[in-house]
């Protein structure tokens, strides 16, 4: 009998650090739902070696028969480079199954790393067994065959993203020479002249084939296109990231795009998660568990930003090229956040590409915009973004007619962009002096809203105009040493927001500039310490026209609408306010407790105020499957500075708004594929700014009448669902539920009543699924209460001479609804794959059914009749997309 040869085939490293399920993971206390899009990855910065190969025994029985065999493993390789598990794939039988496994578990590899740090990982293995001839001595060595090179580059067909770790040989021979390829696709073959035919295997890749001619001693350079496989939503969980919520989903970018309604837009998919109220779509406002939208911040990268969504509640102000993650916060958020009393969203962007240039053009019937990315040299890369709308085009060609001979129109216009520069060490490098990297980037939005409603059975004609504009500057400096890390954030700011209501006006603008410093410190591995400072400063100049509050009135002509002397006026304020906060995580067996503090100081419109906001997460692991979490905490919400006036506009003795928030909850993993995630909760919020203020005699005998007063109470408790299916082949989809009563009352006044926000049922269900030849069917219901309103209740006209305008007569506040919002949204995606880009064409259609919801009211002159201004109609929106 022949020698025996092992000839071992490495054909992938996956990265598989954990079975956790990325959905649903907990951090310490704080309830935290998490939008990921895909691209904030670990990255493989060197892959495993074998150091020491075991021969494996040769079945006996399968050798006397000549038989060969190639069994195909998937091996477990944990961070010390020792194999801790390998599996057969492919049984083959013959004995050749159980031999291989007994050498591959005795294999000792070098350990692979993880951005830079010994990681567990897998691989796929094959182990040949092959029969060799014996050896025939000869007198001397023949000399050695001519070789040929075969060297190039692989490319992702339709993204031209460079593959690494794939495997190149030539032919089915098991002993063919292979080539790894590295991190920027390129590899180098030496193979025998002549034909060969090219195979390479690559994770989520089909395999490629094709043949080259070789000519000896010379060099042939090639660029192969891989398809990939994308045979449905299949992802890989390439790492299980610290706990650090109460509560933590994560949503895969294939989830992000494919929503319905959404356009597309990973930042709407906040509006289908559980604790999200819905708002009136002329609003673009975010509704967290009852809260009103100004107790919610709204960050990028850290950075506050007036609001998240262009006014119409249309898309994100971030083109969704750019976003890395969203991080959101309904309650309990952790001590780095602060100046809210609800919630908080922060967007993470991600940096430029470093391989090559890349880019999309979206065009649909409500906007276009492009995005582009590109390397300009080592260790410097750049990004860009811009949009443009025309929905005020559009819009008013699908709103329905007035049946008197009306006009309504809701013109809603808006643009944005973004730049980014990264520089600095790539991912998982580092020195003996740690790794620093950083990034500048500018981004703004402008918007502009018109409603004009005239003529038809209306007695008076409407004008609201809005205008919300803001651009912003900011830096990042990280520094990474061992275990600890220091994030260093400087910005600059300017905010525009104006509202015009017929001849009224307001308008503000703010300068800012201020910064923001993080530290983490791993001190043991059951010990890990945060601390940062927040400092803020802003300059705003408030100005307007408004009718006065005394003296002379115009007359109206027979028949009018009363007119009233305008007044213009101007204030300007300054504000500062500074925090520091510090929370230590601590883990003993399955408990972890993070407790943590942030104390603020604030100086505004020359008054001085200090708060201190203690709060405690806390998680119990009960088993692999189910865990057990909540969280409690004070949080503080500083006065708008122009509210601290001097009576009779302001307050100069308004303190911070107050609230308390408690949440407890359960994680439960039913089966691979779904999950399910209950929370409740209470907030408790005090302290809150309410107008009218209070009326006080002063020490002269005097009395002085307030605007605003902190007599404001409120509360908010309910219970939120998420049941959830995960990405798999075919399909995706989860089911949200939020049962939320939102009350509030004053201080000493009546017992509490509903608030404007309250939609005491939100139930939203979201499925996708993946059809045969590139198409993608999704579908999404909601349904929602109706907000409150107060009842306008007309027995006879109202007329005050001294203001010169007819006042209503009103119910009870709050006592009655709108009418329940319910609406279906439909999409159907269809996409191209080419060799160095990729087309998608899209019909993303809302309302599909025409359900009529109302989304405001507005009264004539002399509040006679209530008009109500209906949502959007049936809605098809076609677009088409275009990557490289």
């Amino acid at each position: 009998m022949a020698p025996i040869r092992s000839v071992p085939w490495l054909l992938l490293a996956v990265l598989s650090l954990s079975s956790s399920h990325a959905w649903a993971q907990a951090y310490e206390g704080a309830r935290r739902e998490e939008i990921d899009a895909g691209v904030h990855t670990p990255v493989l910065t060197k892959a495993p070696e074998l150091v020491r190969f075991v021969e494996a025994v040769y079945p006996t029985e399968a050798a006397q028969a000549g038989k060969t065999a190639s069994v195909e493993m998937l091996v477990t390789i944990d961070e010390k480079g020792a194999v801790s598990d390998a599996q057969v794939t492919t049984p083959v039988g013959d004995g050749f199954d159980e031999a291989a496994l007994a050498a591959v578990r005795q294999f000792q590899f070098s350990p692979a790393e993880v951005d830079g740090v010994p990681a567990p990982i897998q691989i796929q293995y094959v182990y040949n067994f092959v029969l060799q001839p014996p050896k025939v001595e000869e007198s001397a060595p023949p000399p050695p065959p001519p070789q040929a090179t075969l060297t190039g580059q692989l490319l992702a067909r339709g993204s031209r993203s460079r593959v690494g770790g794939a495997t190149v040989r030539c032919g089915d021979d098991p002993e063919a020479p292979e080539a790894l390829s590295d991190p920027e696709g390129r590899f180098t073959l030496k193979v025998a002249p002549g034909t060969c035919d090219v195979r390479v295997v690559a994770n989520d890749f089909h395999l490629f084939t094709t043949k080259e001619q070789l000519a000896p001693n010379e060099t042939t350079e090639v660029i192969f296109y891989l398809l990939p496989k994308a045979p449905g939503y299949e992802t890989v969980v390439r790492g299980a990231r610290e706990k650090k919520e109460v509560v933590r989903r994560t949503l895969e970018r294939s989830e992000l795009q494919k929503v319905p309604g959404t356009f597309g837009d990973p930042i709407r998919v906040l509006q289908n998660l559980p604790g999200v109220a819905r708002a009136p779509f002329i609003s673009g406002q975010l509704i967290v568990r009852g809260a009103a939208p100004d107790q919610t911040q709204t960050f990028f990268d850290g950075v506050p930003v007036p609001l998240l969504y262009h006014l119409g509640g249309g898309p994100s102000v971030l083109n969704a090229e750019f976003i890395d993650r969203v991080d959101f916060f309904p309650g309990g958020f952790g001590s780095r956040y602060g100046r809210a009393v609800g919630g908080a969203v922060d967007v993470a962007t991600r940096k430029g590409a470093s391989d090559t240039l890349h880019g999309s053009v979206k065009i649909d019937l409500l906007d276009s915009g492009f995005f582009l990315e590109a390397p300009v040299t080592e260790g410097i890369s750049i990004a860009g973004a811009a949009r443009r709308s025309y929905v005020d085009v559009l819009l008013p060609l699908v709103l329905p007619e007035d049946p008197e001979g009306g006009t309504l129109l809701v013109l809603p216009r808006y643009w944005d962009y973004q730049v980014r520069m990264d520089f600095g060490a790539k991912r998982g490098e580092t020195g003996p002096g740690g790794r620093s990297s950083g990034y500048v980037m500018a981004f703004g939005s402008d918007d502009l809203l018109n409603v004009v409603a005239s003529g038809g059975g209306r007695n008076r004609d409407v004008t609201v105009n809005a205008r919300t504009l803001f651009h912003r500057v900011k830096g990042d400096w990280t520094y990474r040493h061992g275990r600890f890390t220091s994030v260093f954030t400087p910005y600059a700011g300017y905010d525009l927001a104006g509202f015009g209501f017929g001849e009224t006006r307001l308008d503000a603008s703010i300068w800012s500039i201020g910064a923001r410093q993080d530290f983490t410190m791993e001190l043991q591995p059951w010990l890990i310490t945060r601390a940062g400072a927040d400092v803020r400063f802003e300059h705003l100049v408030g100005e307007g026209r408004i009718p006065f509050l005394g003296g002379i009135q115009y007359p109206a002509f027979p028949g009018a609408e009363p007119k009233a002397e305008l007044q213009d006026i101007k204030r300007v304020a300054n504000t500062f306010d500074g925090a520091l906060y510090t929370e230590l995580d601590l883990k003993a067996g399955p408990v972890t407790l993070t407790p943590g503090v942030r104390a603020s100081y604030s100086r505004i419109y020359g008054q001085e105020r200090l708060v201190a906001d203690p709060r405690l997460w806390a998680r119990y692991q009960a088993s692999e499957k189910m865990s057990f979490k909540g969280s409690a905490g004070l949080y503080s919400q500083p006065p708008q500075a122009f509210n601290l006036e001097p009576a009779p506009l302001g307050n100069p003795n308004l303190n911070h708004e107050r609230a308390f928030q408690g949440s407890l909850g359960v994680e439960r993993q039913l089966t691979d594929a779904i999950s399910v995630d209950v929370t409740g909760y209470f907030n408790r919020r005090y302290d809150l700014v309410v107008s009218p203020g209070d009326t006080v005699q002063n020490d002269d005998g005097t009395i002085t009448r307030y605007q605003y007063s902190n007599r404001g109470l409120g509360r908010a408790y309910g219970m939120e669902v998420m049941v959830r299916h995960a990405v798999t082949r075919n399909f995706f989809g989860w089911l949200a539920y939020t049962f939320n009563r939102s009350e509030q009352r004053r201080a000493g006044g009546n017992d509490y009543r509903l608030t404007t926000w309250d939609q005491t049922h939100i139930l939203t269900a979201v499925a996708s699924y993946r059809l045969p030849a590139g198409f993608e069917l999704g579908a999404r219901m909601r349904y929602a209460t109706g907000r409150p309103t107060t009842p306008l209740q007309h027995t006879f006209d109202l007329y005050s001479v001294d203001r010169n305008r007819f006042q209503g007569t009103y119910g009870e506040s709050n006592s009655i609804r709108f009418q329940p919002f319910h609406q279906l949204d439909l999409r159907l995606e269809k996409s191209w794959l080419f060799q160095s880009w990729t087309l998608s064409a899209y019909v993303d259609v809302q309302n599909v059914y025409n359900a009529s919801n109302v989304e405001a009211t507005f009264n004539d002159y002399r509040f006679r009749e209530i008009y109500e201004v209906p949502g959007i109609p049936i809605l098809p929106v076609i677009g088409v997309k275009g990557s490289f």
